[in-house]
């Protein structure tokens, strides 16, 4: 990552966390989709990881360095715990993406439905500055193709666009049938936090 397209990164993450915008904690586990007898992908990706290296109190510009060069943020009054940042702590921005597929079991009487919620969780005010931004996705979409030999079922969502998913577990293909039901739930999470120096 180029010192441009890390700017990019934390300026997208400022954009993406807007109460306290440069940083977030982990993203917590409440939420995610835990599903019994389904197909899950659940992968975690580190979008930038870096040390802070100087901290200007006056004009309020924090200096990340990693091994692709430095960056400049510079932190609004939105970031209420700017005094608790200190030299040599540790920023790092991870998104983290969540797939899980329900097969029902039950026809499909036509009726499917797209429910989404959103979460955000930010640091206290004696912490470093930390926010999570997470949400998730509720779709019943009706089974209209299923595929053994190659592991694919194609599903109808509530916008009438087929979607076609690999299933891992190929025995939760074995008794799945054109006209029923799957409940398809998507998690995302974009997370920024500020942390001490490992020992």
């Amino acid at each position: 990552m180029n010192t441009k397209l890390t700017q990019i990164v934390l300026a997208a993450t400022a954009i993406f966390l807007s109460s306290s915008h440069v940083v977030a904690q982990t993203p917590k586990n409440e939420n995610k989709p835990t599903v019994i007898d389904a197909a899950v992908v659940d992968n975690t990706y580190q979008l930038y990881e870096g040390s802070v290296v100087k901290v200007d109190k006056k004009t309020r510009t924090i200096t990340f360095k990693n091994k692709e060069g430095e960056s400049k943020f510079v932190a609004g009054p939105e970031i209420k715990n700017f005094d608790q940042i200190k030299k040599g702590d540790q920023l790092s921005v991870t998104y983290e993406l969540a797939v899980a597929i329900e097969l029902i079991k039950s026809k499909s009487d036509g009726v499917r439905s797209k429910v989404e919620s959103n979460t955000v969780t930010s640091s206290k005010a004696n912490e470093k500055p930390a926010e999570t931004i997470a949400n998730k996705t509720t779709i019943i979409a009706d089974i209209v193709e299923v595929n053994r030999d190659k592991k694919l079922v194609s599903v109808k969502g509530p916008s009438g666009k087929i979607t076609t998913v690999t299933v891992k577990n190929p025995t939760l293909l074995a008794d799945v049938k054109v006209g029923e039901q799957v409940k398809v739930i998507y998690y995302d999470a974009m997370a920024a936090s500020i942390a001490p120096p490992k020992k």
